[in-house]
């Protein structure tokens, strides 16, 4: 096994304050323990930690996480504050500095922004500083809504070009069934590929608190997969737990990264930003995209649904409604309702401005 240097770590509210309570404090004294001796031992360490609205609603004594978006938002503006100061007075009486770094959807999803984060996060290693990353959910509505902080650390993780994540959470990992519905549920201890049998497994949301689920874990796992980066799903409260992960020991469900790997810009395409929109297609184009390599052009779309311009995030679905792949739209969504379906002679007489264009360009589809 390749010798692991730079390791994202990701912690769930769900592990972070058990049974929707408030922070635990001692564990995450643990945690930065366990951290702070990576760090010793010559690893580059990058935290993305949940908690925040967690820890606001222990702060504010909500008594309970809010339902309605102002109150949730300001909560995470309280409990960010929070979780900083904790992370900072834990690590730092272990001589080690930290450095806070709220990302958004939208700050990832324009090209130039992306390059920004990641120099900051490039920096903050070289410093020896241990980068606290976190959504902003004081102004994240999705962000609070879905709970993408699985999505998130698999974003910093291509960034950076880490060799391995590892995602704490509340219980041992992936199993073939919902081991809290199902008794004879059996951990799957390695996932070299998302089969249909892997992705059905994954269940949804179970925590009061949070708002992460298996199955934002697996489509984590999808696109790191496919960066080449493995990843650990694993009892954030089993003892030495990240240690052991990272020193290869069998702890939770390892998705192997496998000897592939789509280069920066591509894992931006599949990460950075949320869909604009989604484009159908039939079943030729499927083909000339997934196994031929091919563009998508207008004659390939069936249907087209959402708002975007060119240079906006889309969704390519088969006829099914199965992903196909992830793009860069190089029409506009009016347009492309205009001249679905037809040939490129009929586009020339029906909308000239846009004869000539792809829907997706190959150099900016990625296949999921």
């Amino acid at each position: 096994m390749a010798v692991t240097r730079r390791v994202v770590v990701k912690v769930g509210t769900s592990t972070l304050a058990p049974e929707g309570q408030g922070l635990d404090r001692a564990y995450v004294d643990s945690l930065v323990g366990q951290l702070a001796q990576l760090a010793s031992d010559g690893y580059e360490i990058v935290l993305v930690t949940s908690g925040a609205i967690a820890a606001g609603v222990e702060v504010l004594e909500l008594g309970k996480r809010p339902s309605d978006m102002p109150s949730l938002q300001a909560a995470a503006s309280v409990g960010q504050v929070q979780v900083l100061g904790m992370y900072a007075a834990l690590f730092a009486a272990r001589g080690i500095s930290v450095g806070q770094v709220l990302l958004t959807r939208h700050d990832t999803a324009h090209r130039q922004a992306f390059l920004h984060a990641r120099d900051t996060l490039e920096r903050l290693l070289a410093l020896g500083v241990i980068p606290v990353v976190n959504e902003n959910d004081t102004v994240a509505v999705d962000e609070i809504r879905f709970g993408d902080n699985d999505t998130l650390a698999a974003l910093v993780a291509t960034m950076i070009r880490a060799d391995l994540v590892v995602l704490l959470t509340d219980i041992e990992g992936l199993y073939d069934a919902d081991p809290r519905h199902a008794a004879e549920a059996q951990l799957l201890q390695r996932v070299d590929e998302l089969s249909e049998q892997v992705v059905s497994a994954a269940g949804g949301s179970g925590s009061l608190v949070g708002s992460g689920g298996m199955a934002t874990k697996v489509e984590a796992a999808r696109a790191l997969m496919s960066s080449g980066i493995p990843m650990v799903v694993c009892d954030g409260r089993r003892a030495d737990v990240v240690l052991d992960a990272v020193a290869g020991v069998d702890v939770g469900t390892r998705f192997e990264g496998g000897s592939a790997s789509r280069g920066a810009r591509k894992s931006w395409i599949a990460l950075g930003g949320s869909p604009r929109g989604e484009v159908v297609l039939d079943e030729g184009a499927v083909v000339a995209v997934r196994e031929r390599g091919k563009s998508l052009l207008p004659a390939g779309v069936t249907a087209v649904s959402g708002t975007f311009v060119p240079g906006d995030a889309i969704v390519l679905r088969g006829p099914d409604g199965g992903i196909v792949a992830r793009g860069l739209a190089g029409v506009s969504s009016a347009d492309l309702v205009a001249i679905k379906g037809l040939s490129s002679s009929d586009i020339e007489r029906v909308r000239p401005a846009a004869a000539g264009r792809e829907v997706v360009h190959r150099d900016h589809l990625v296949i999921v």
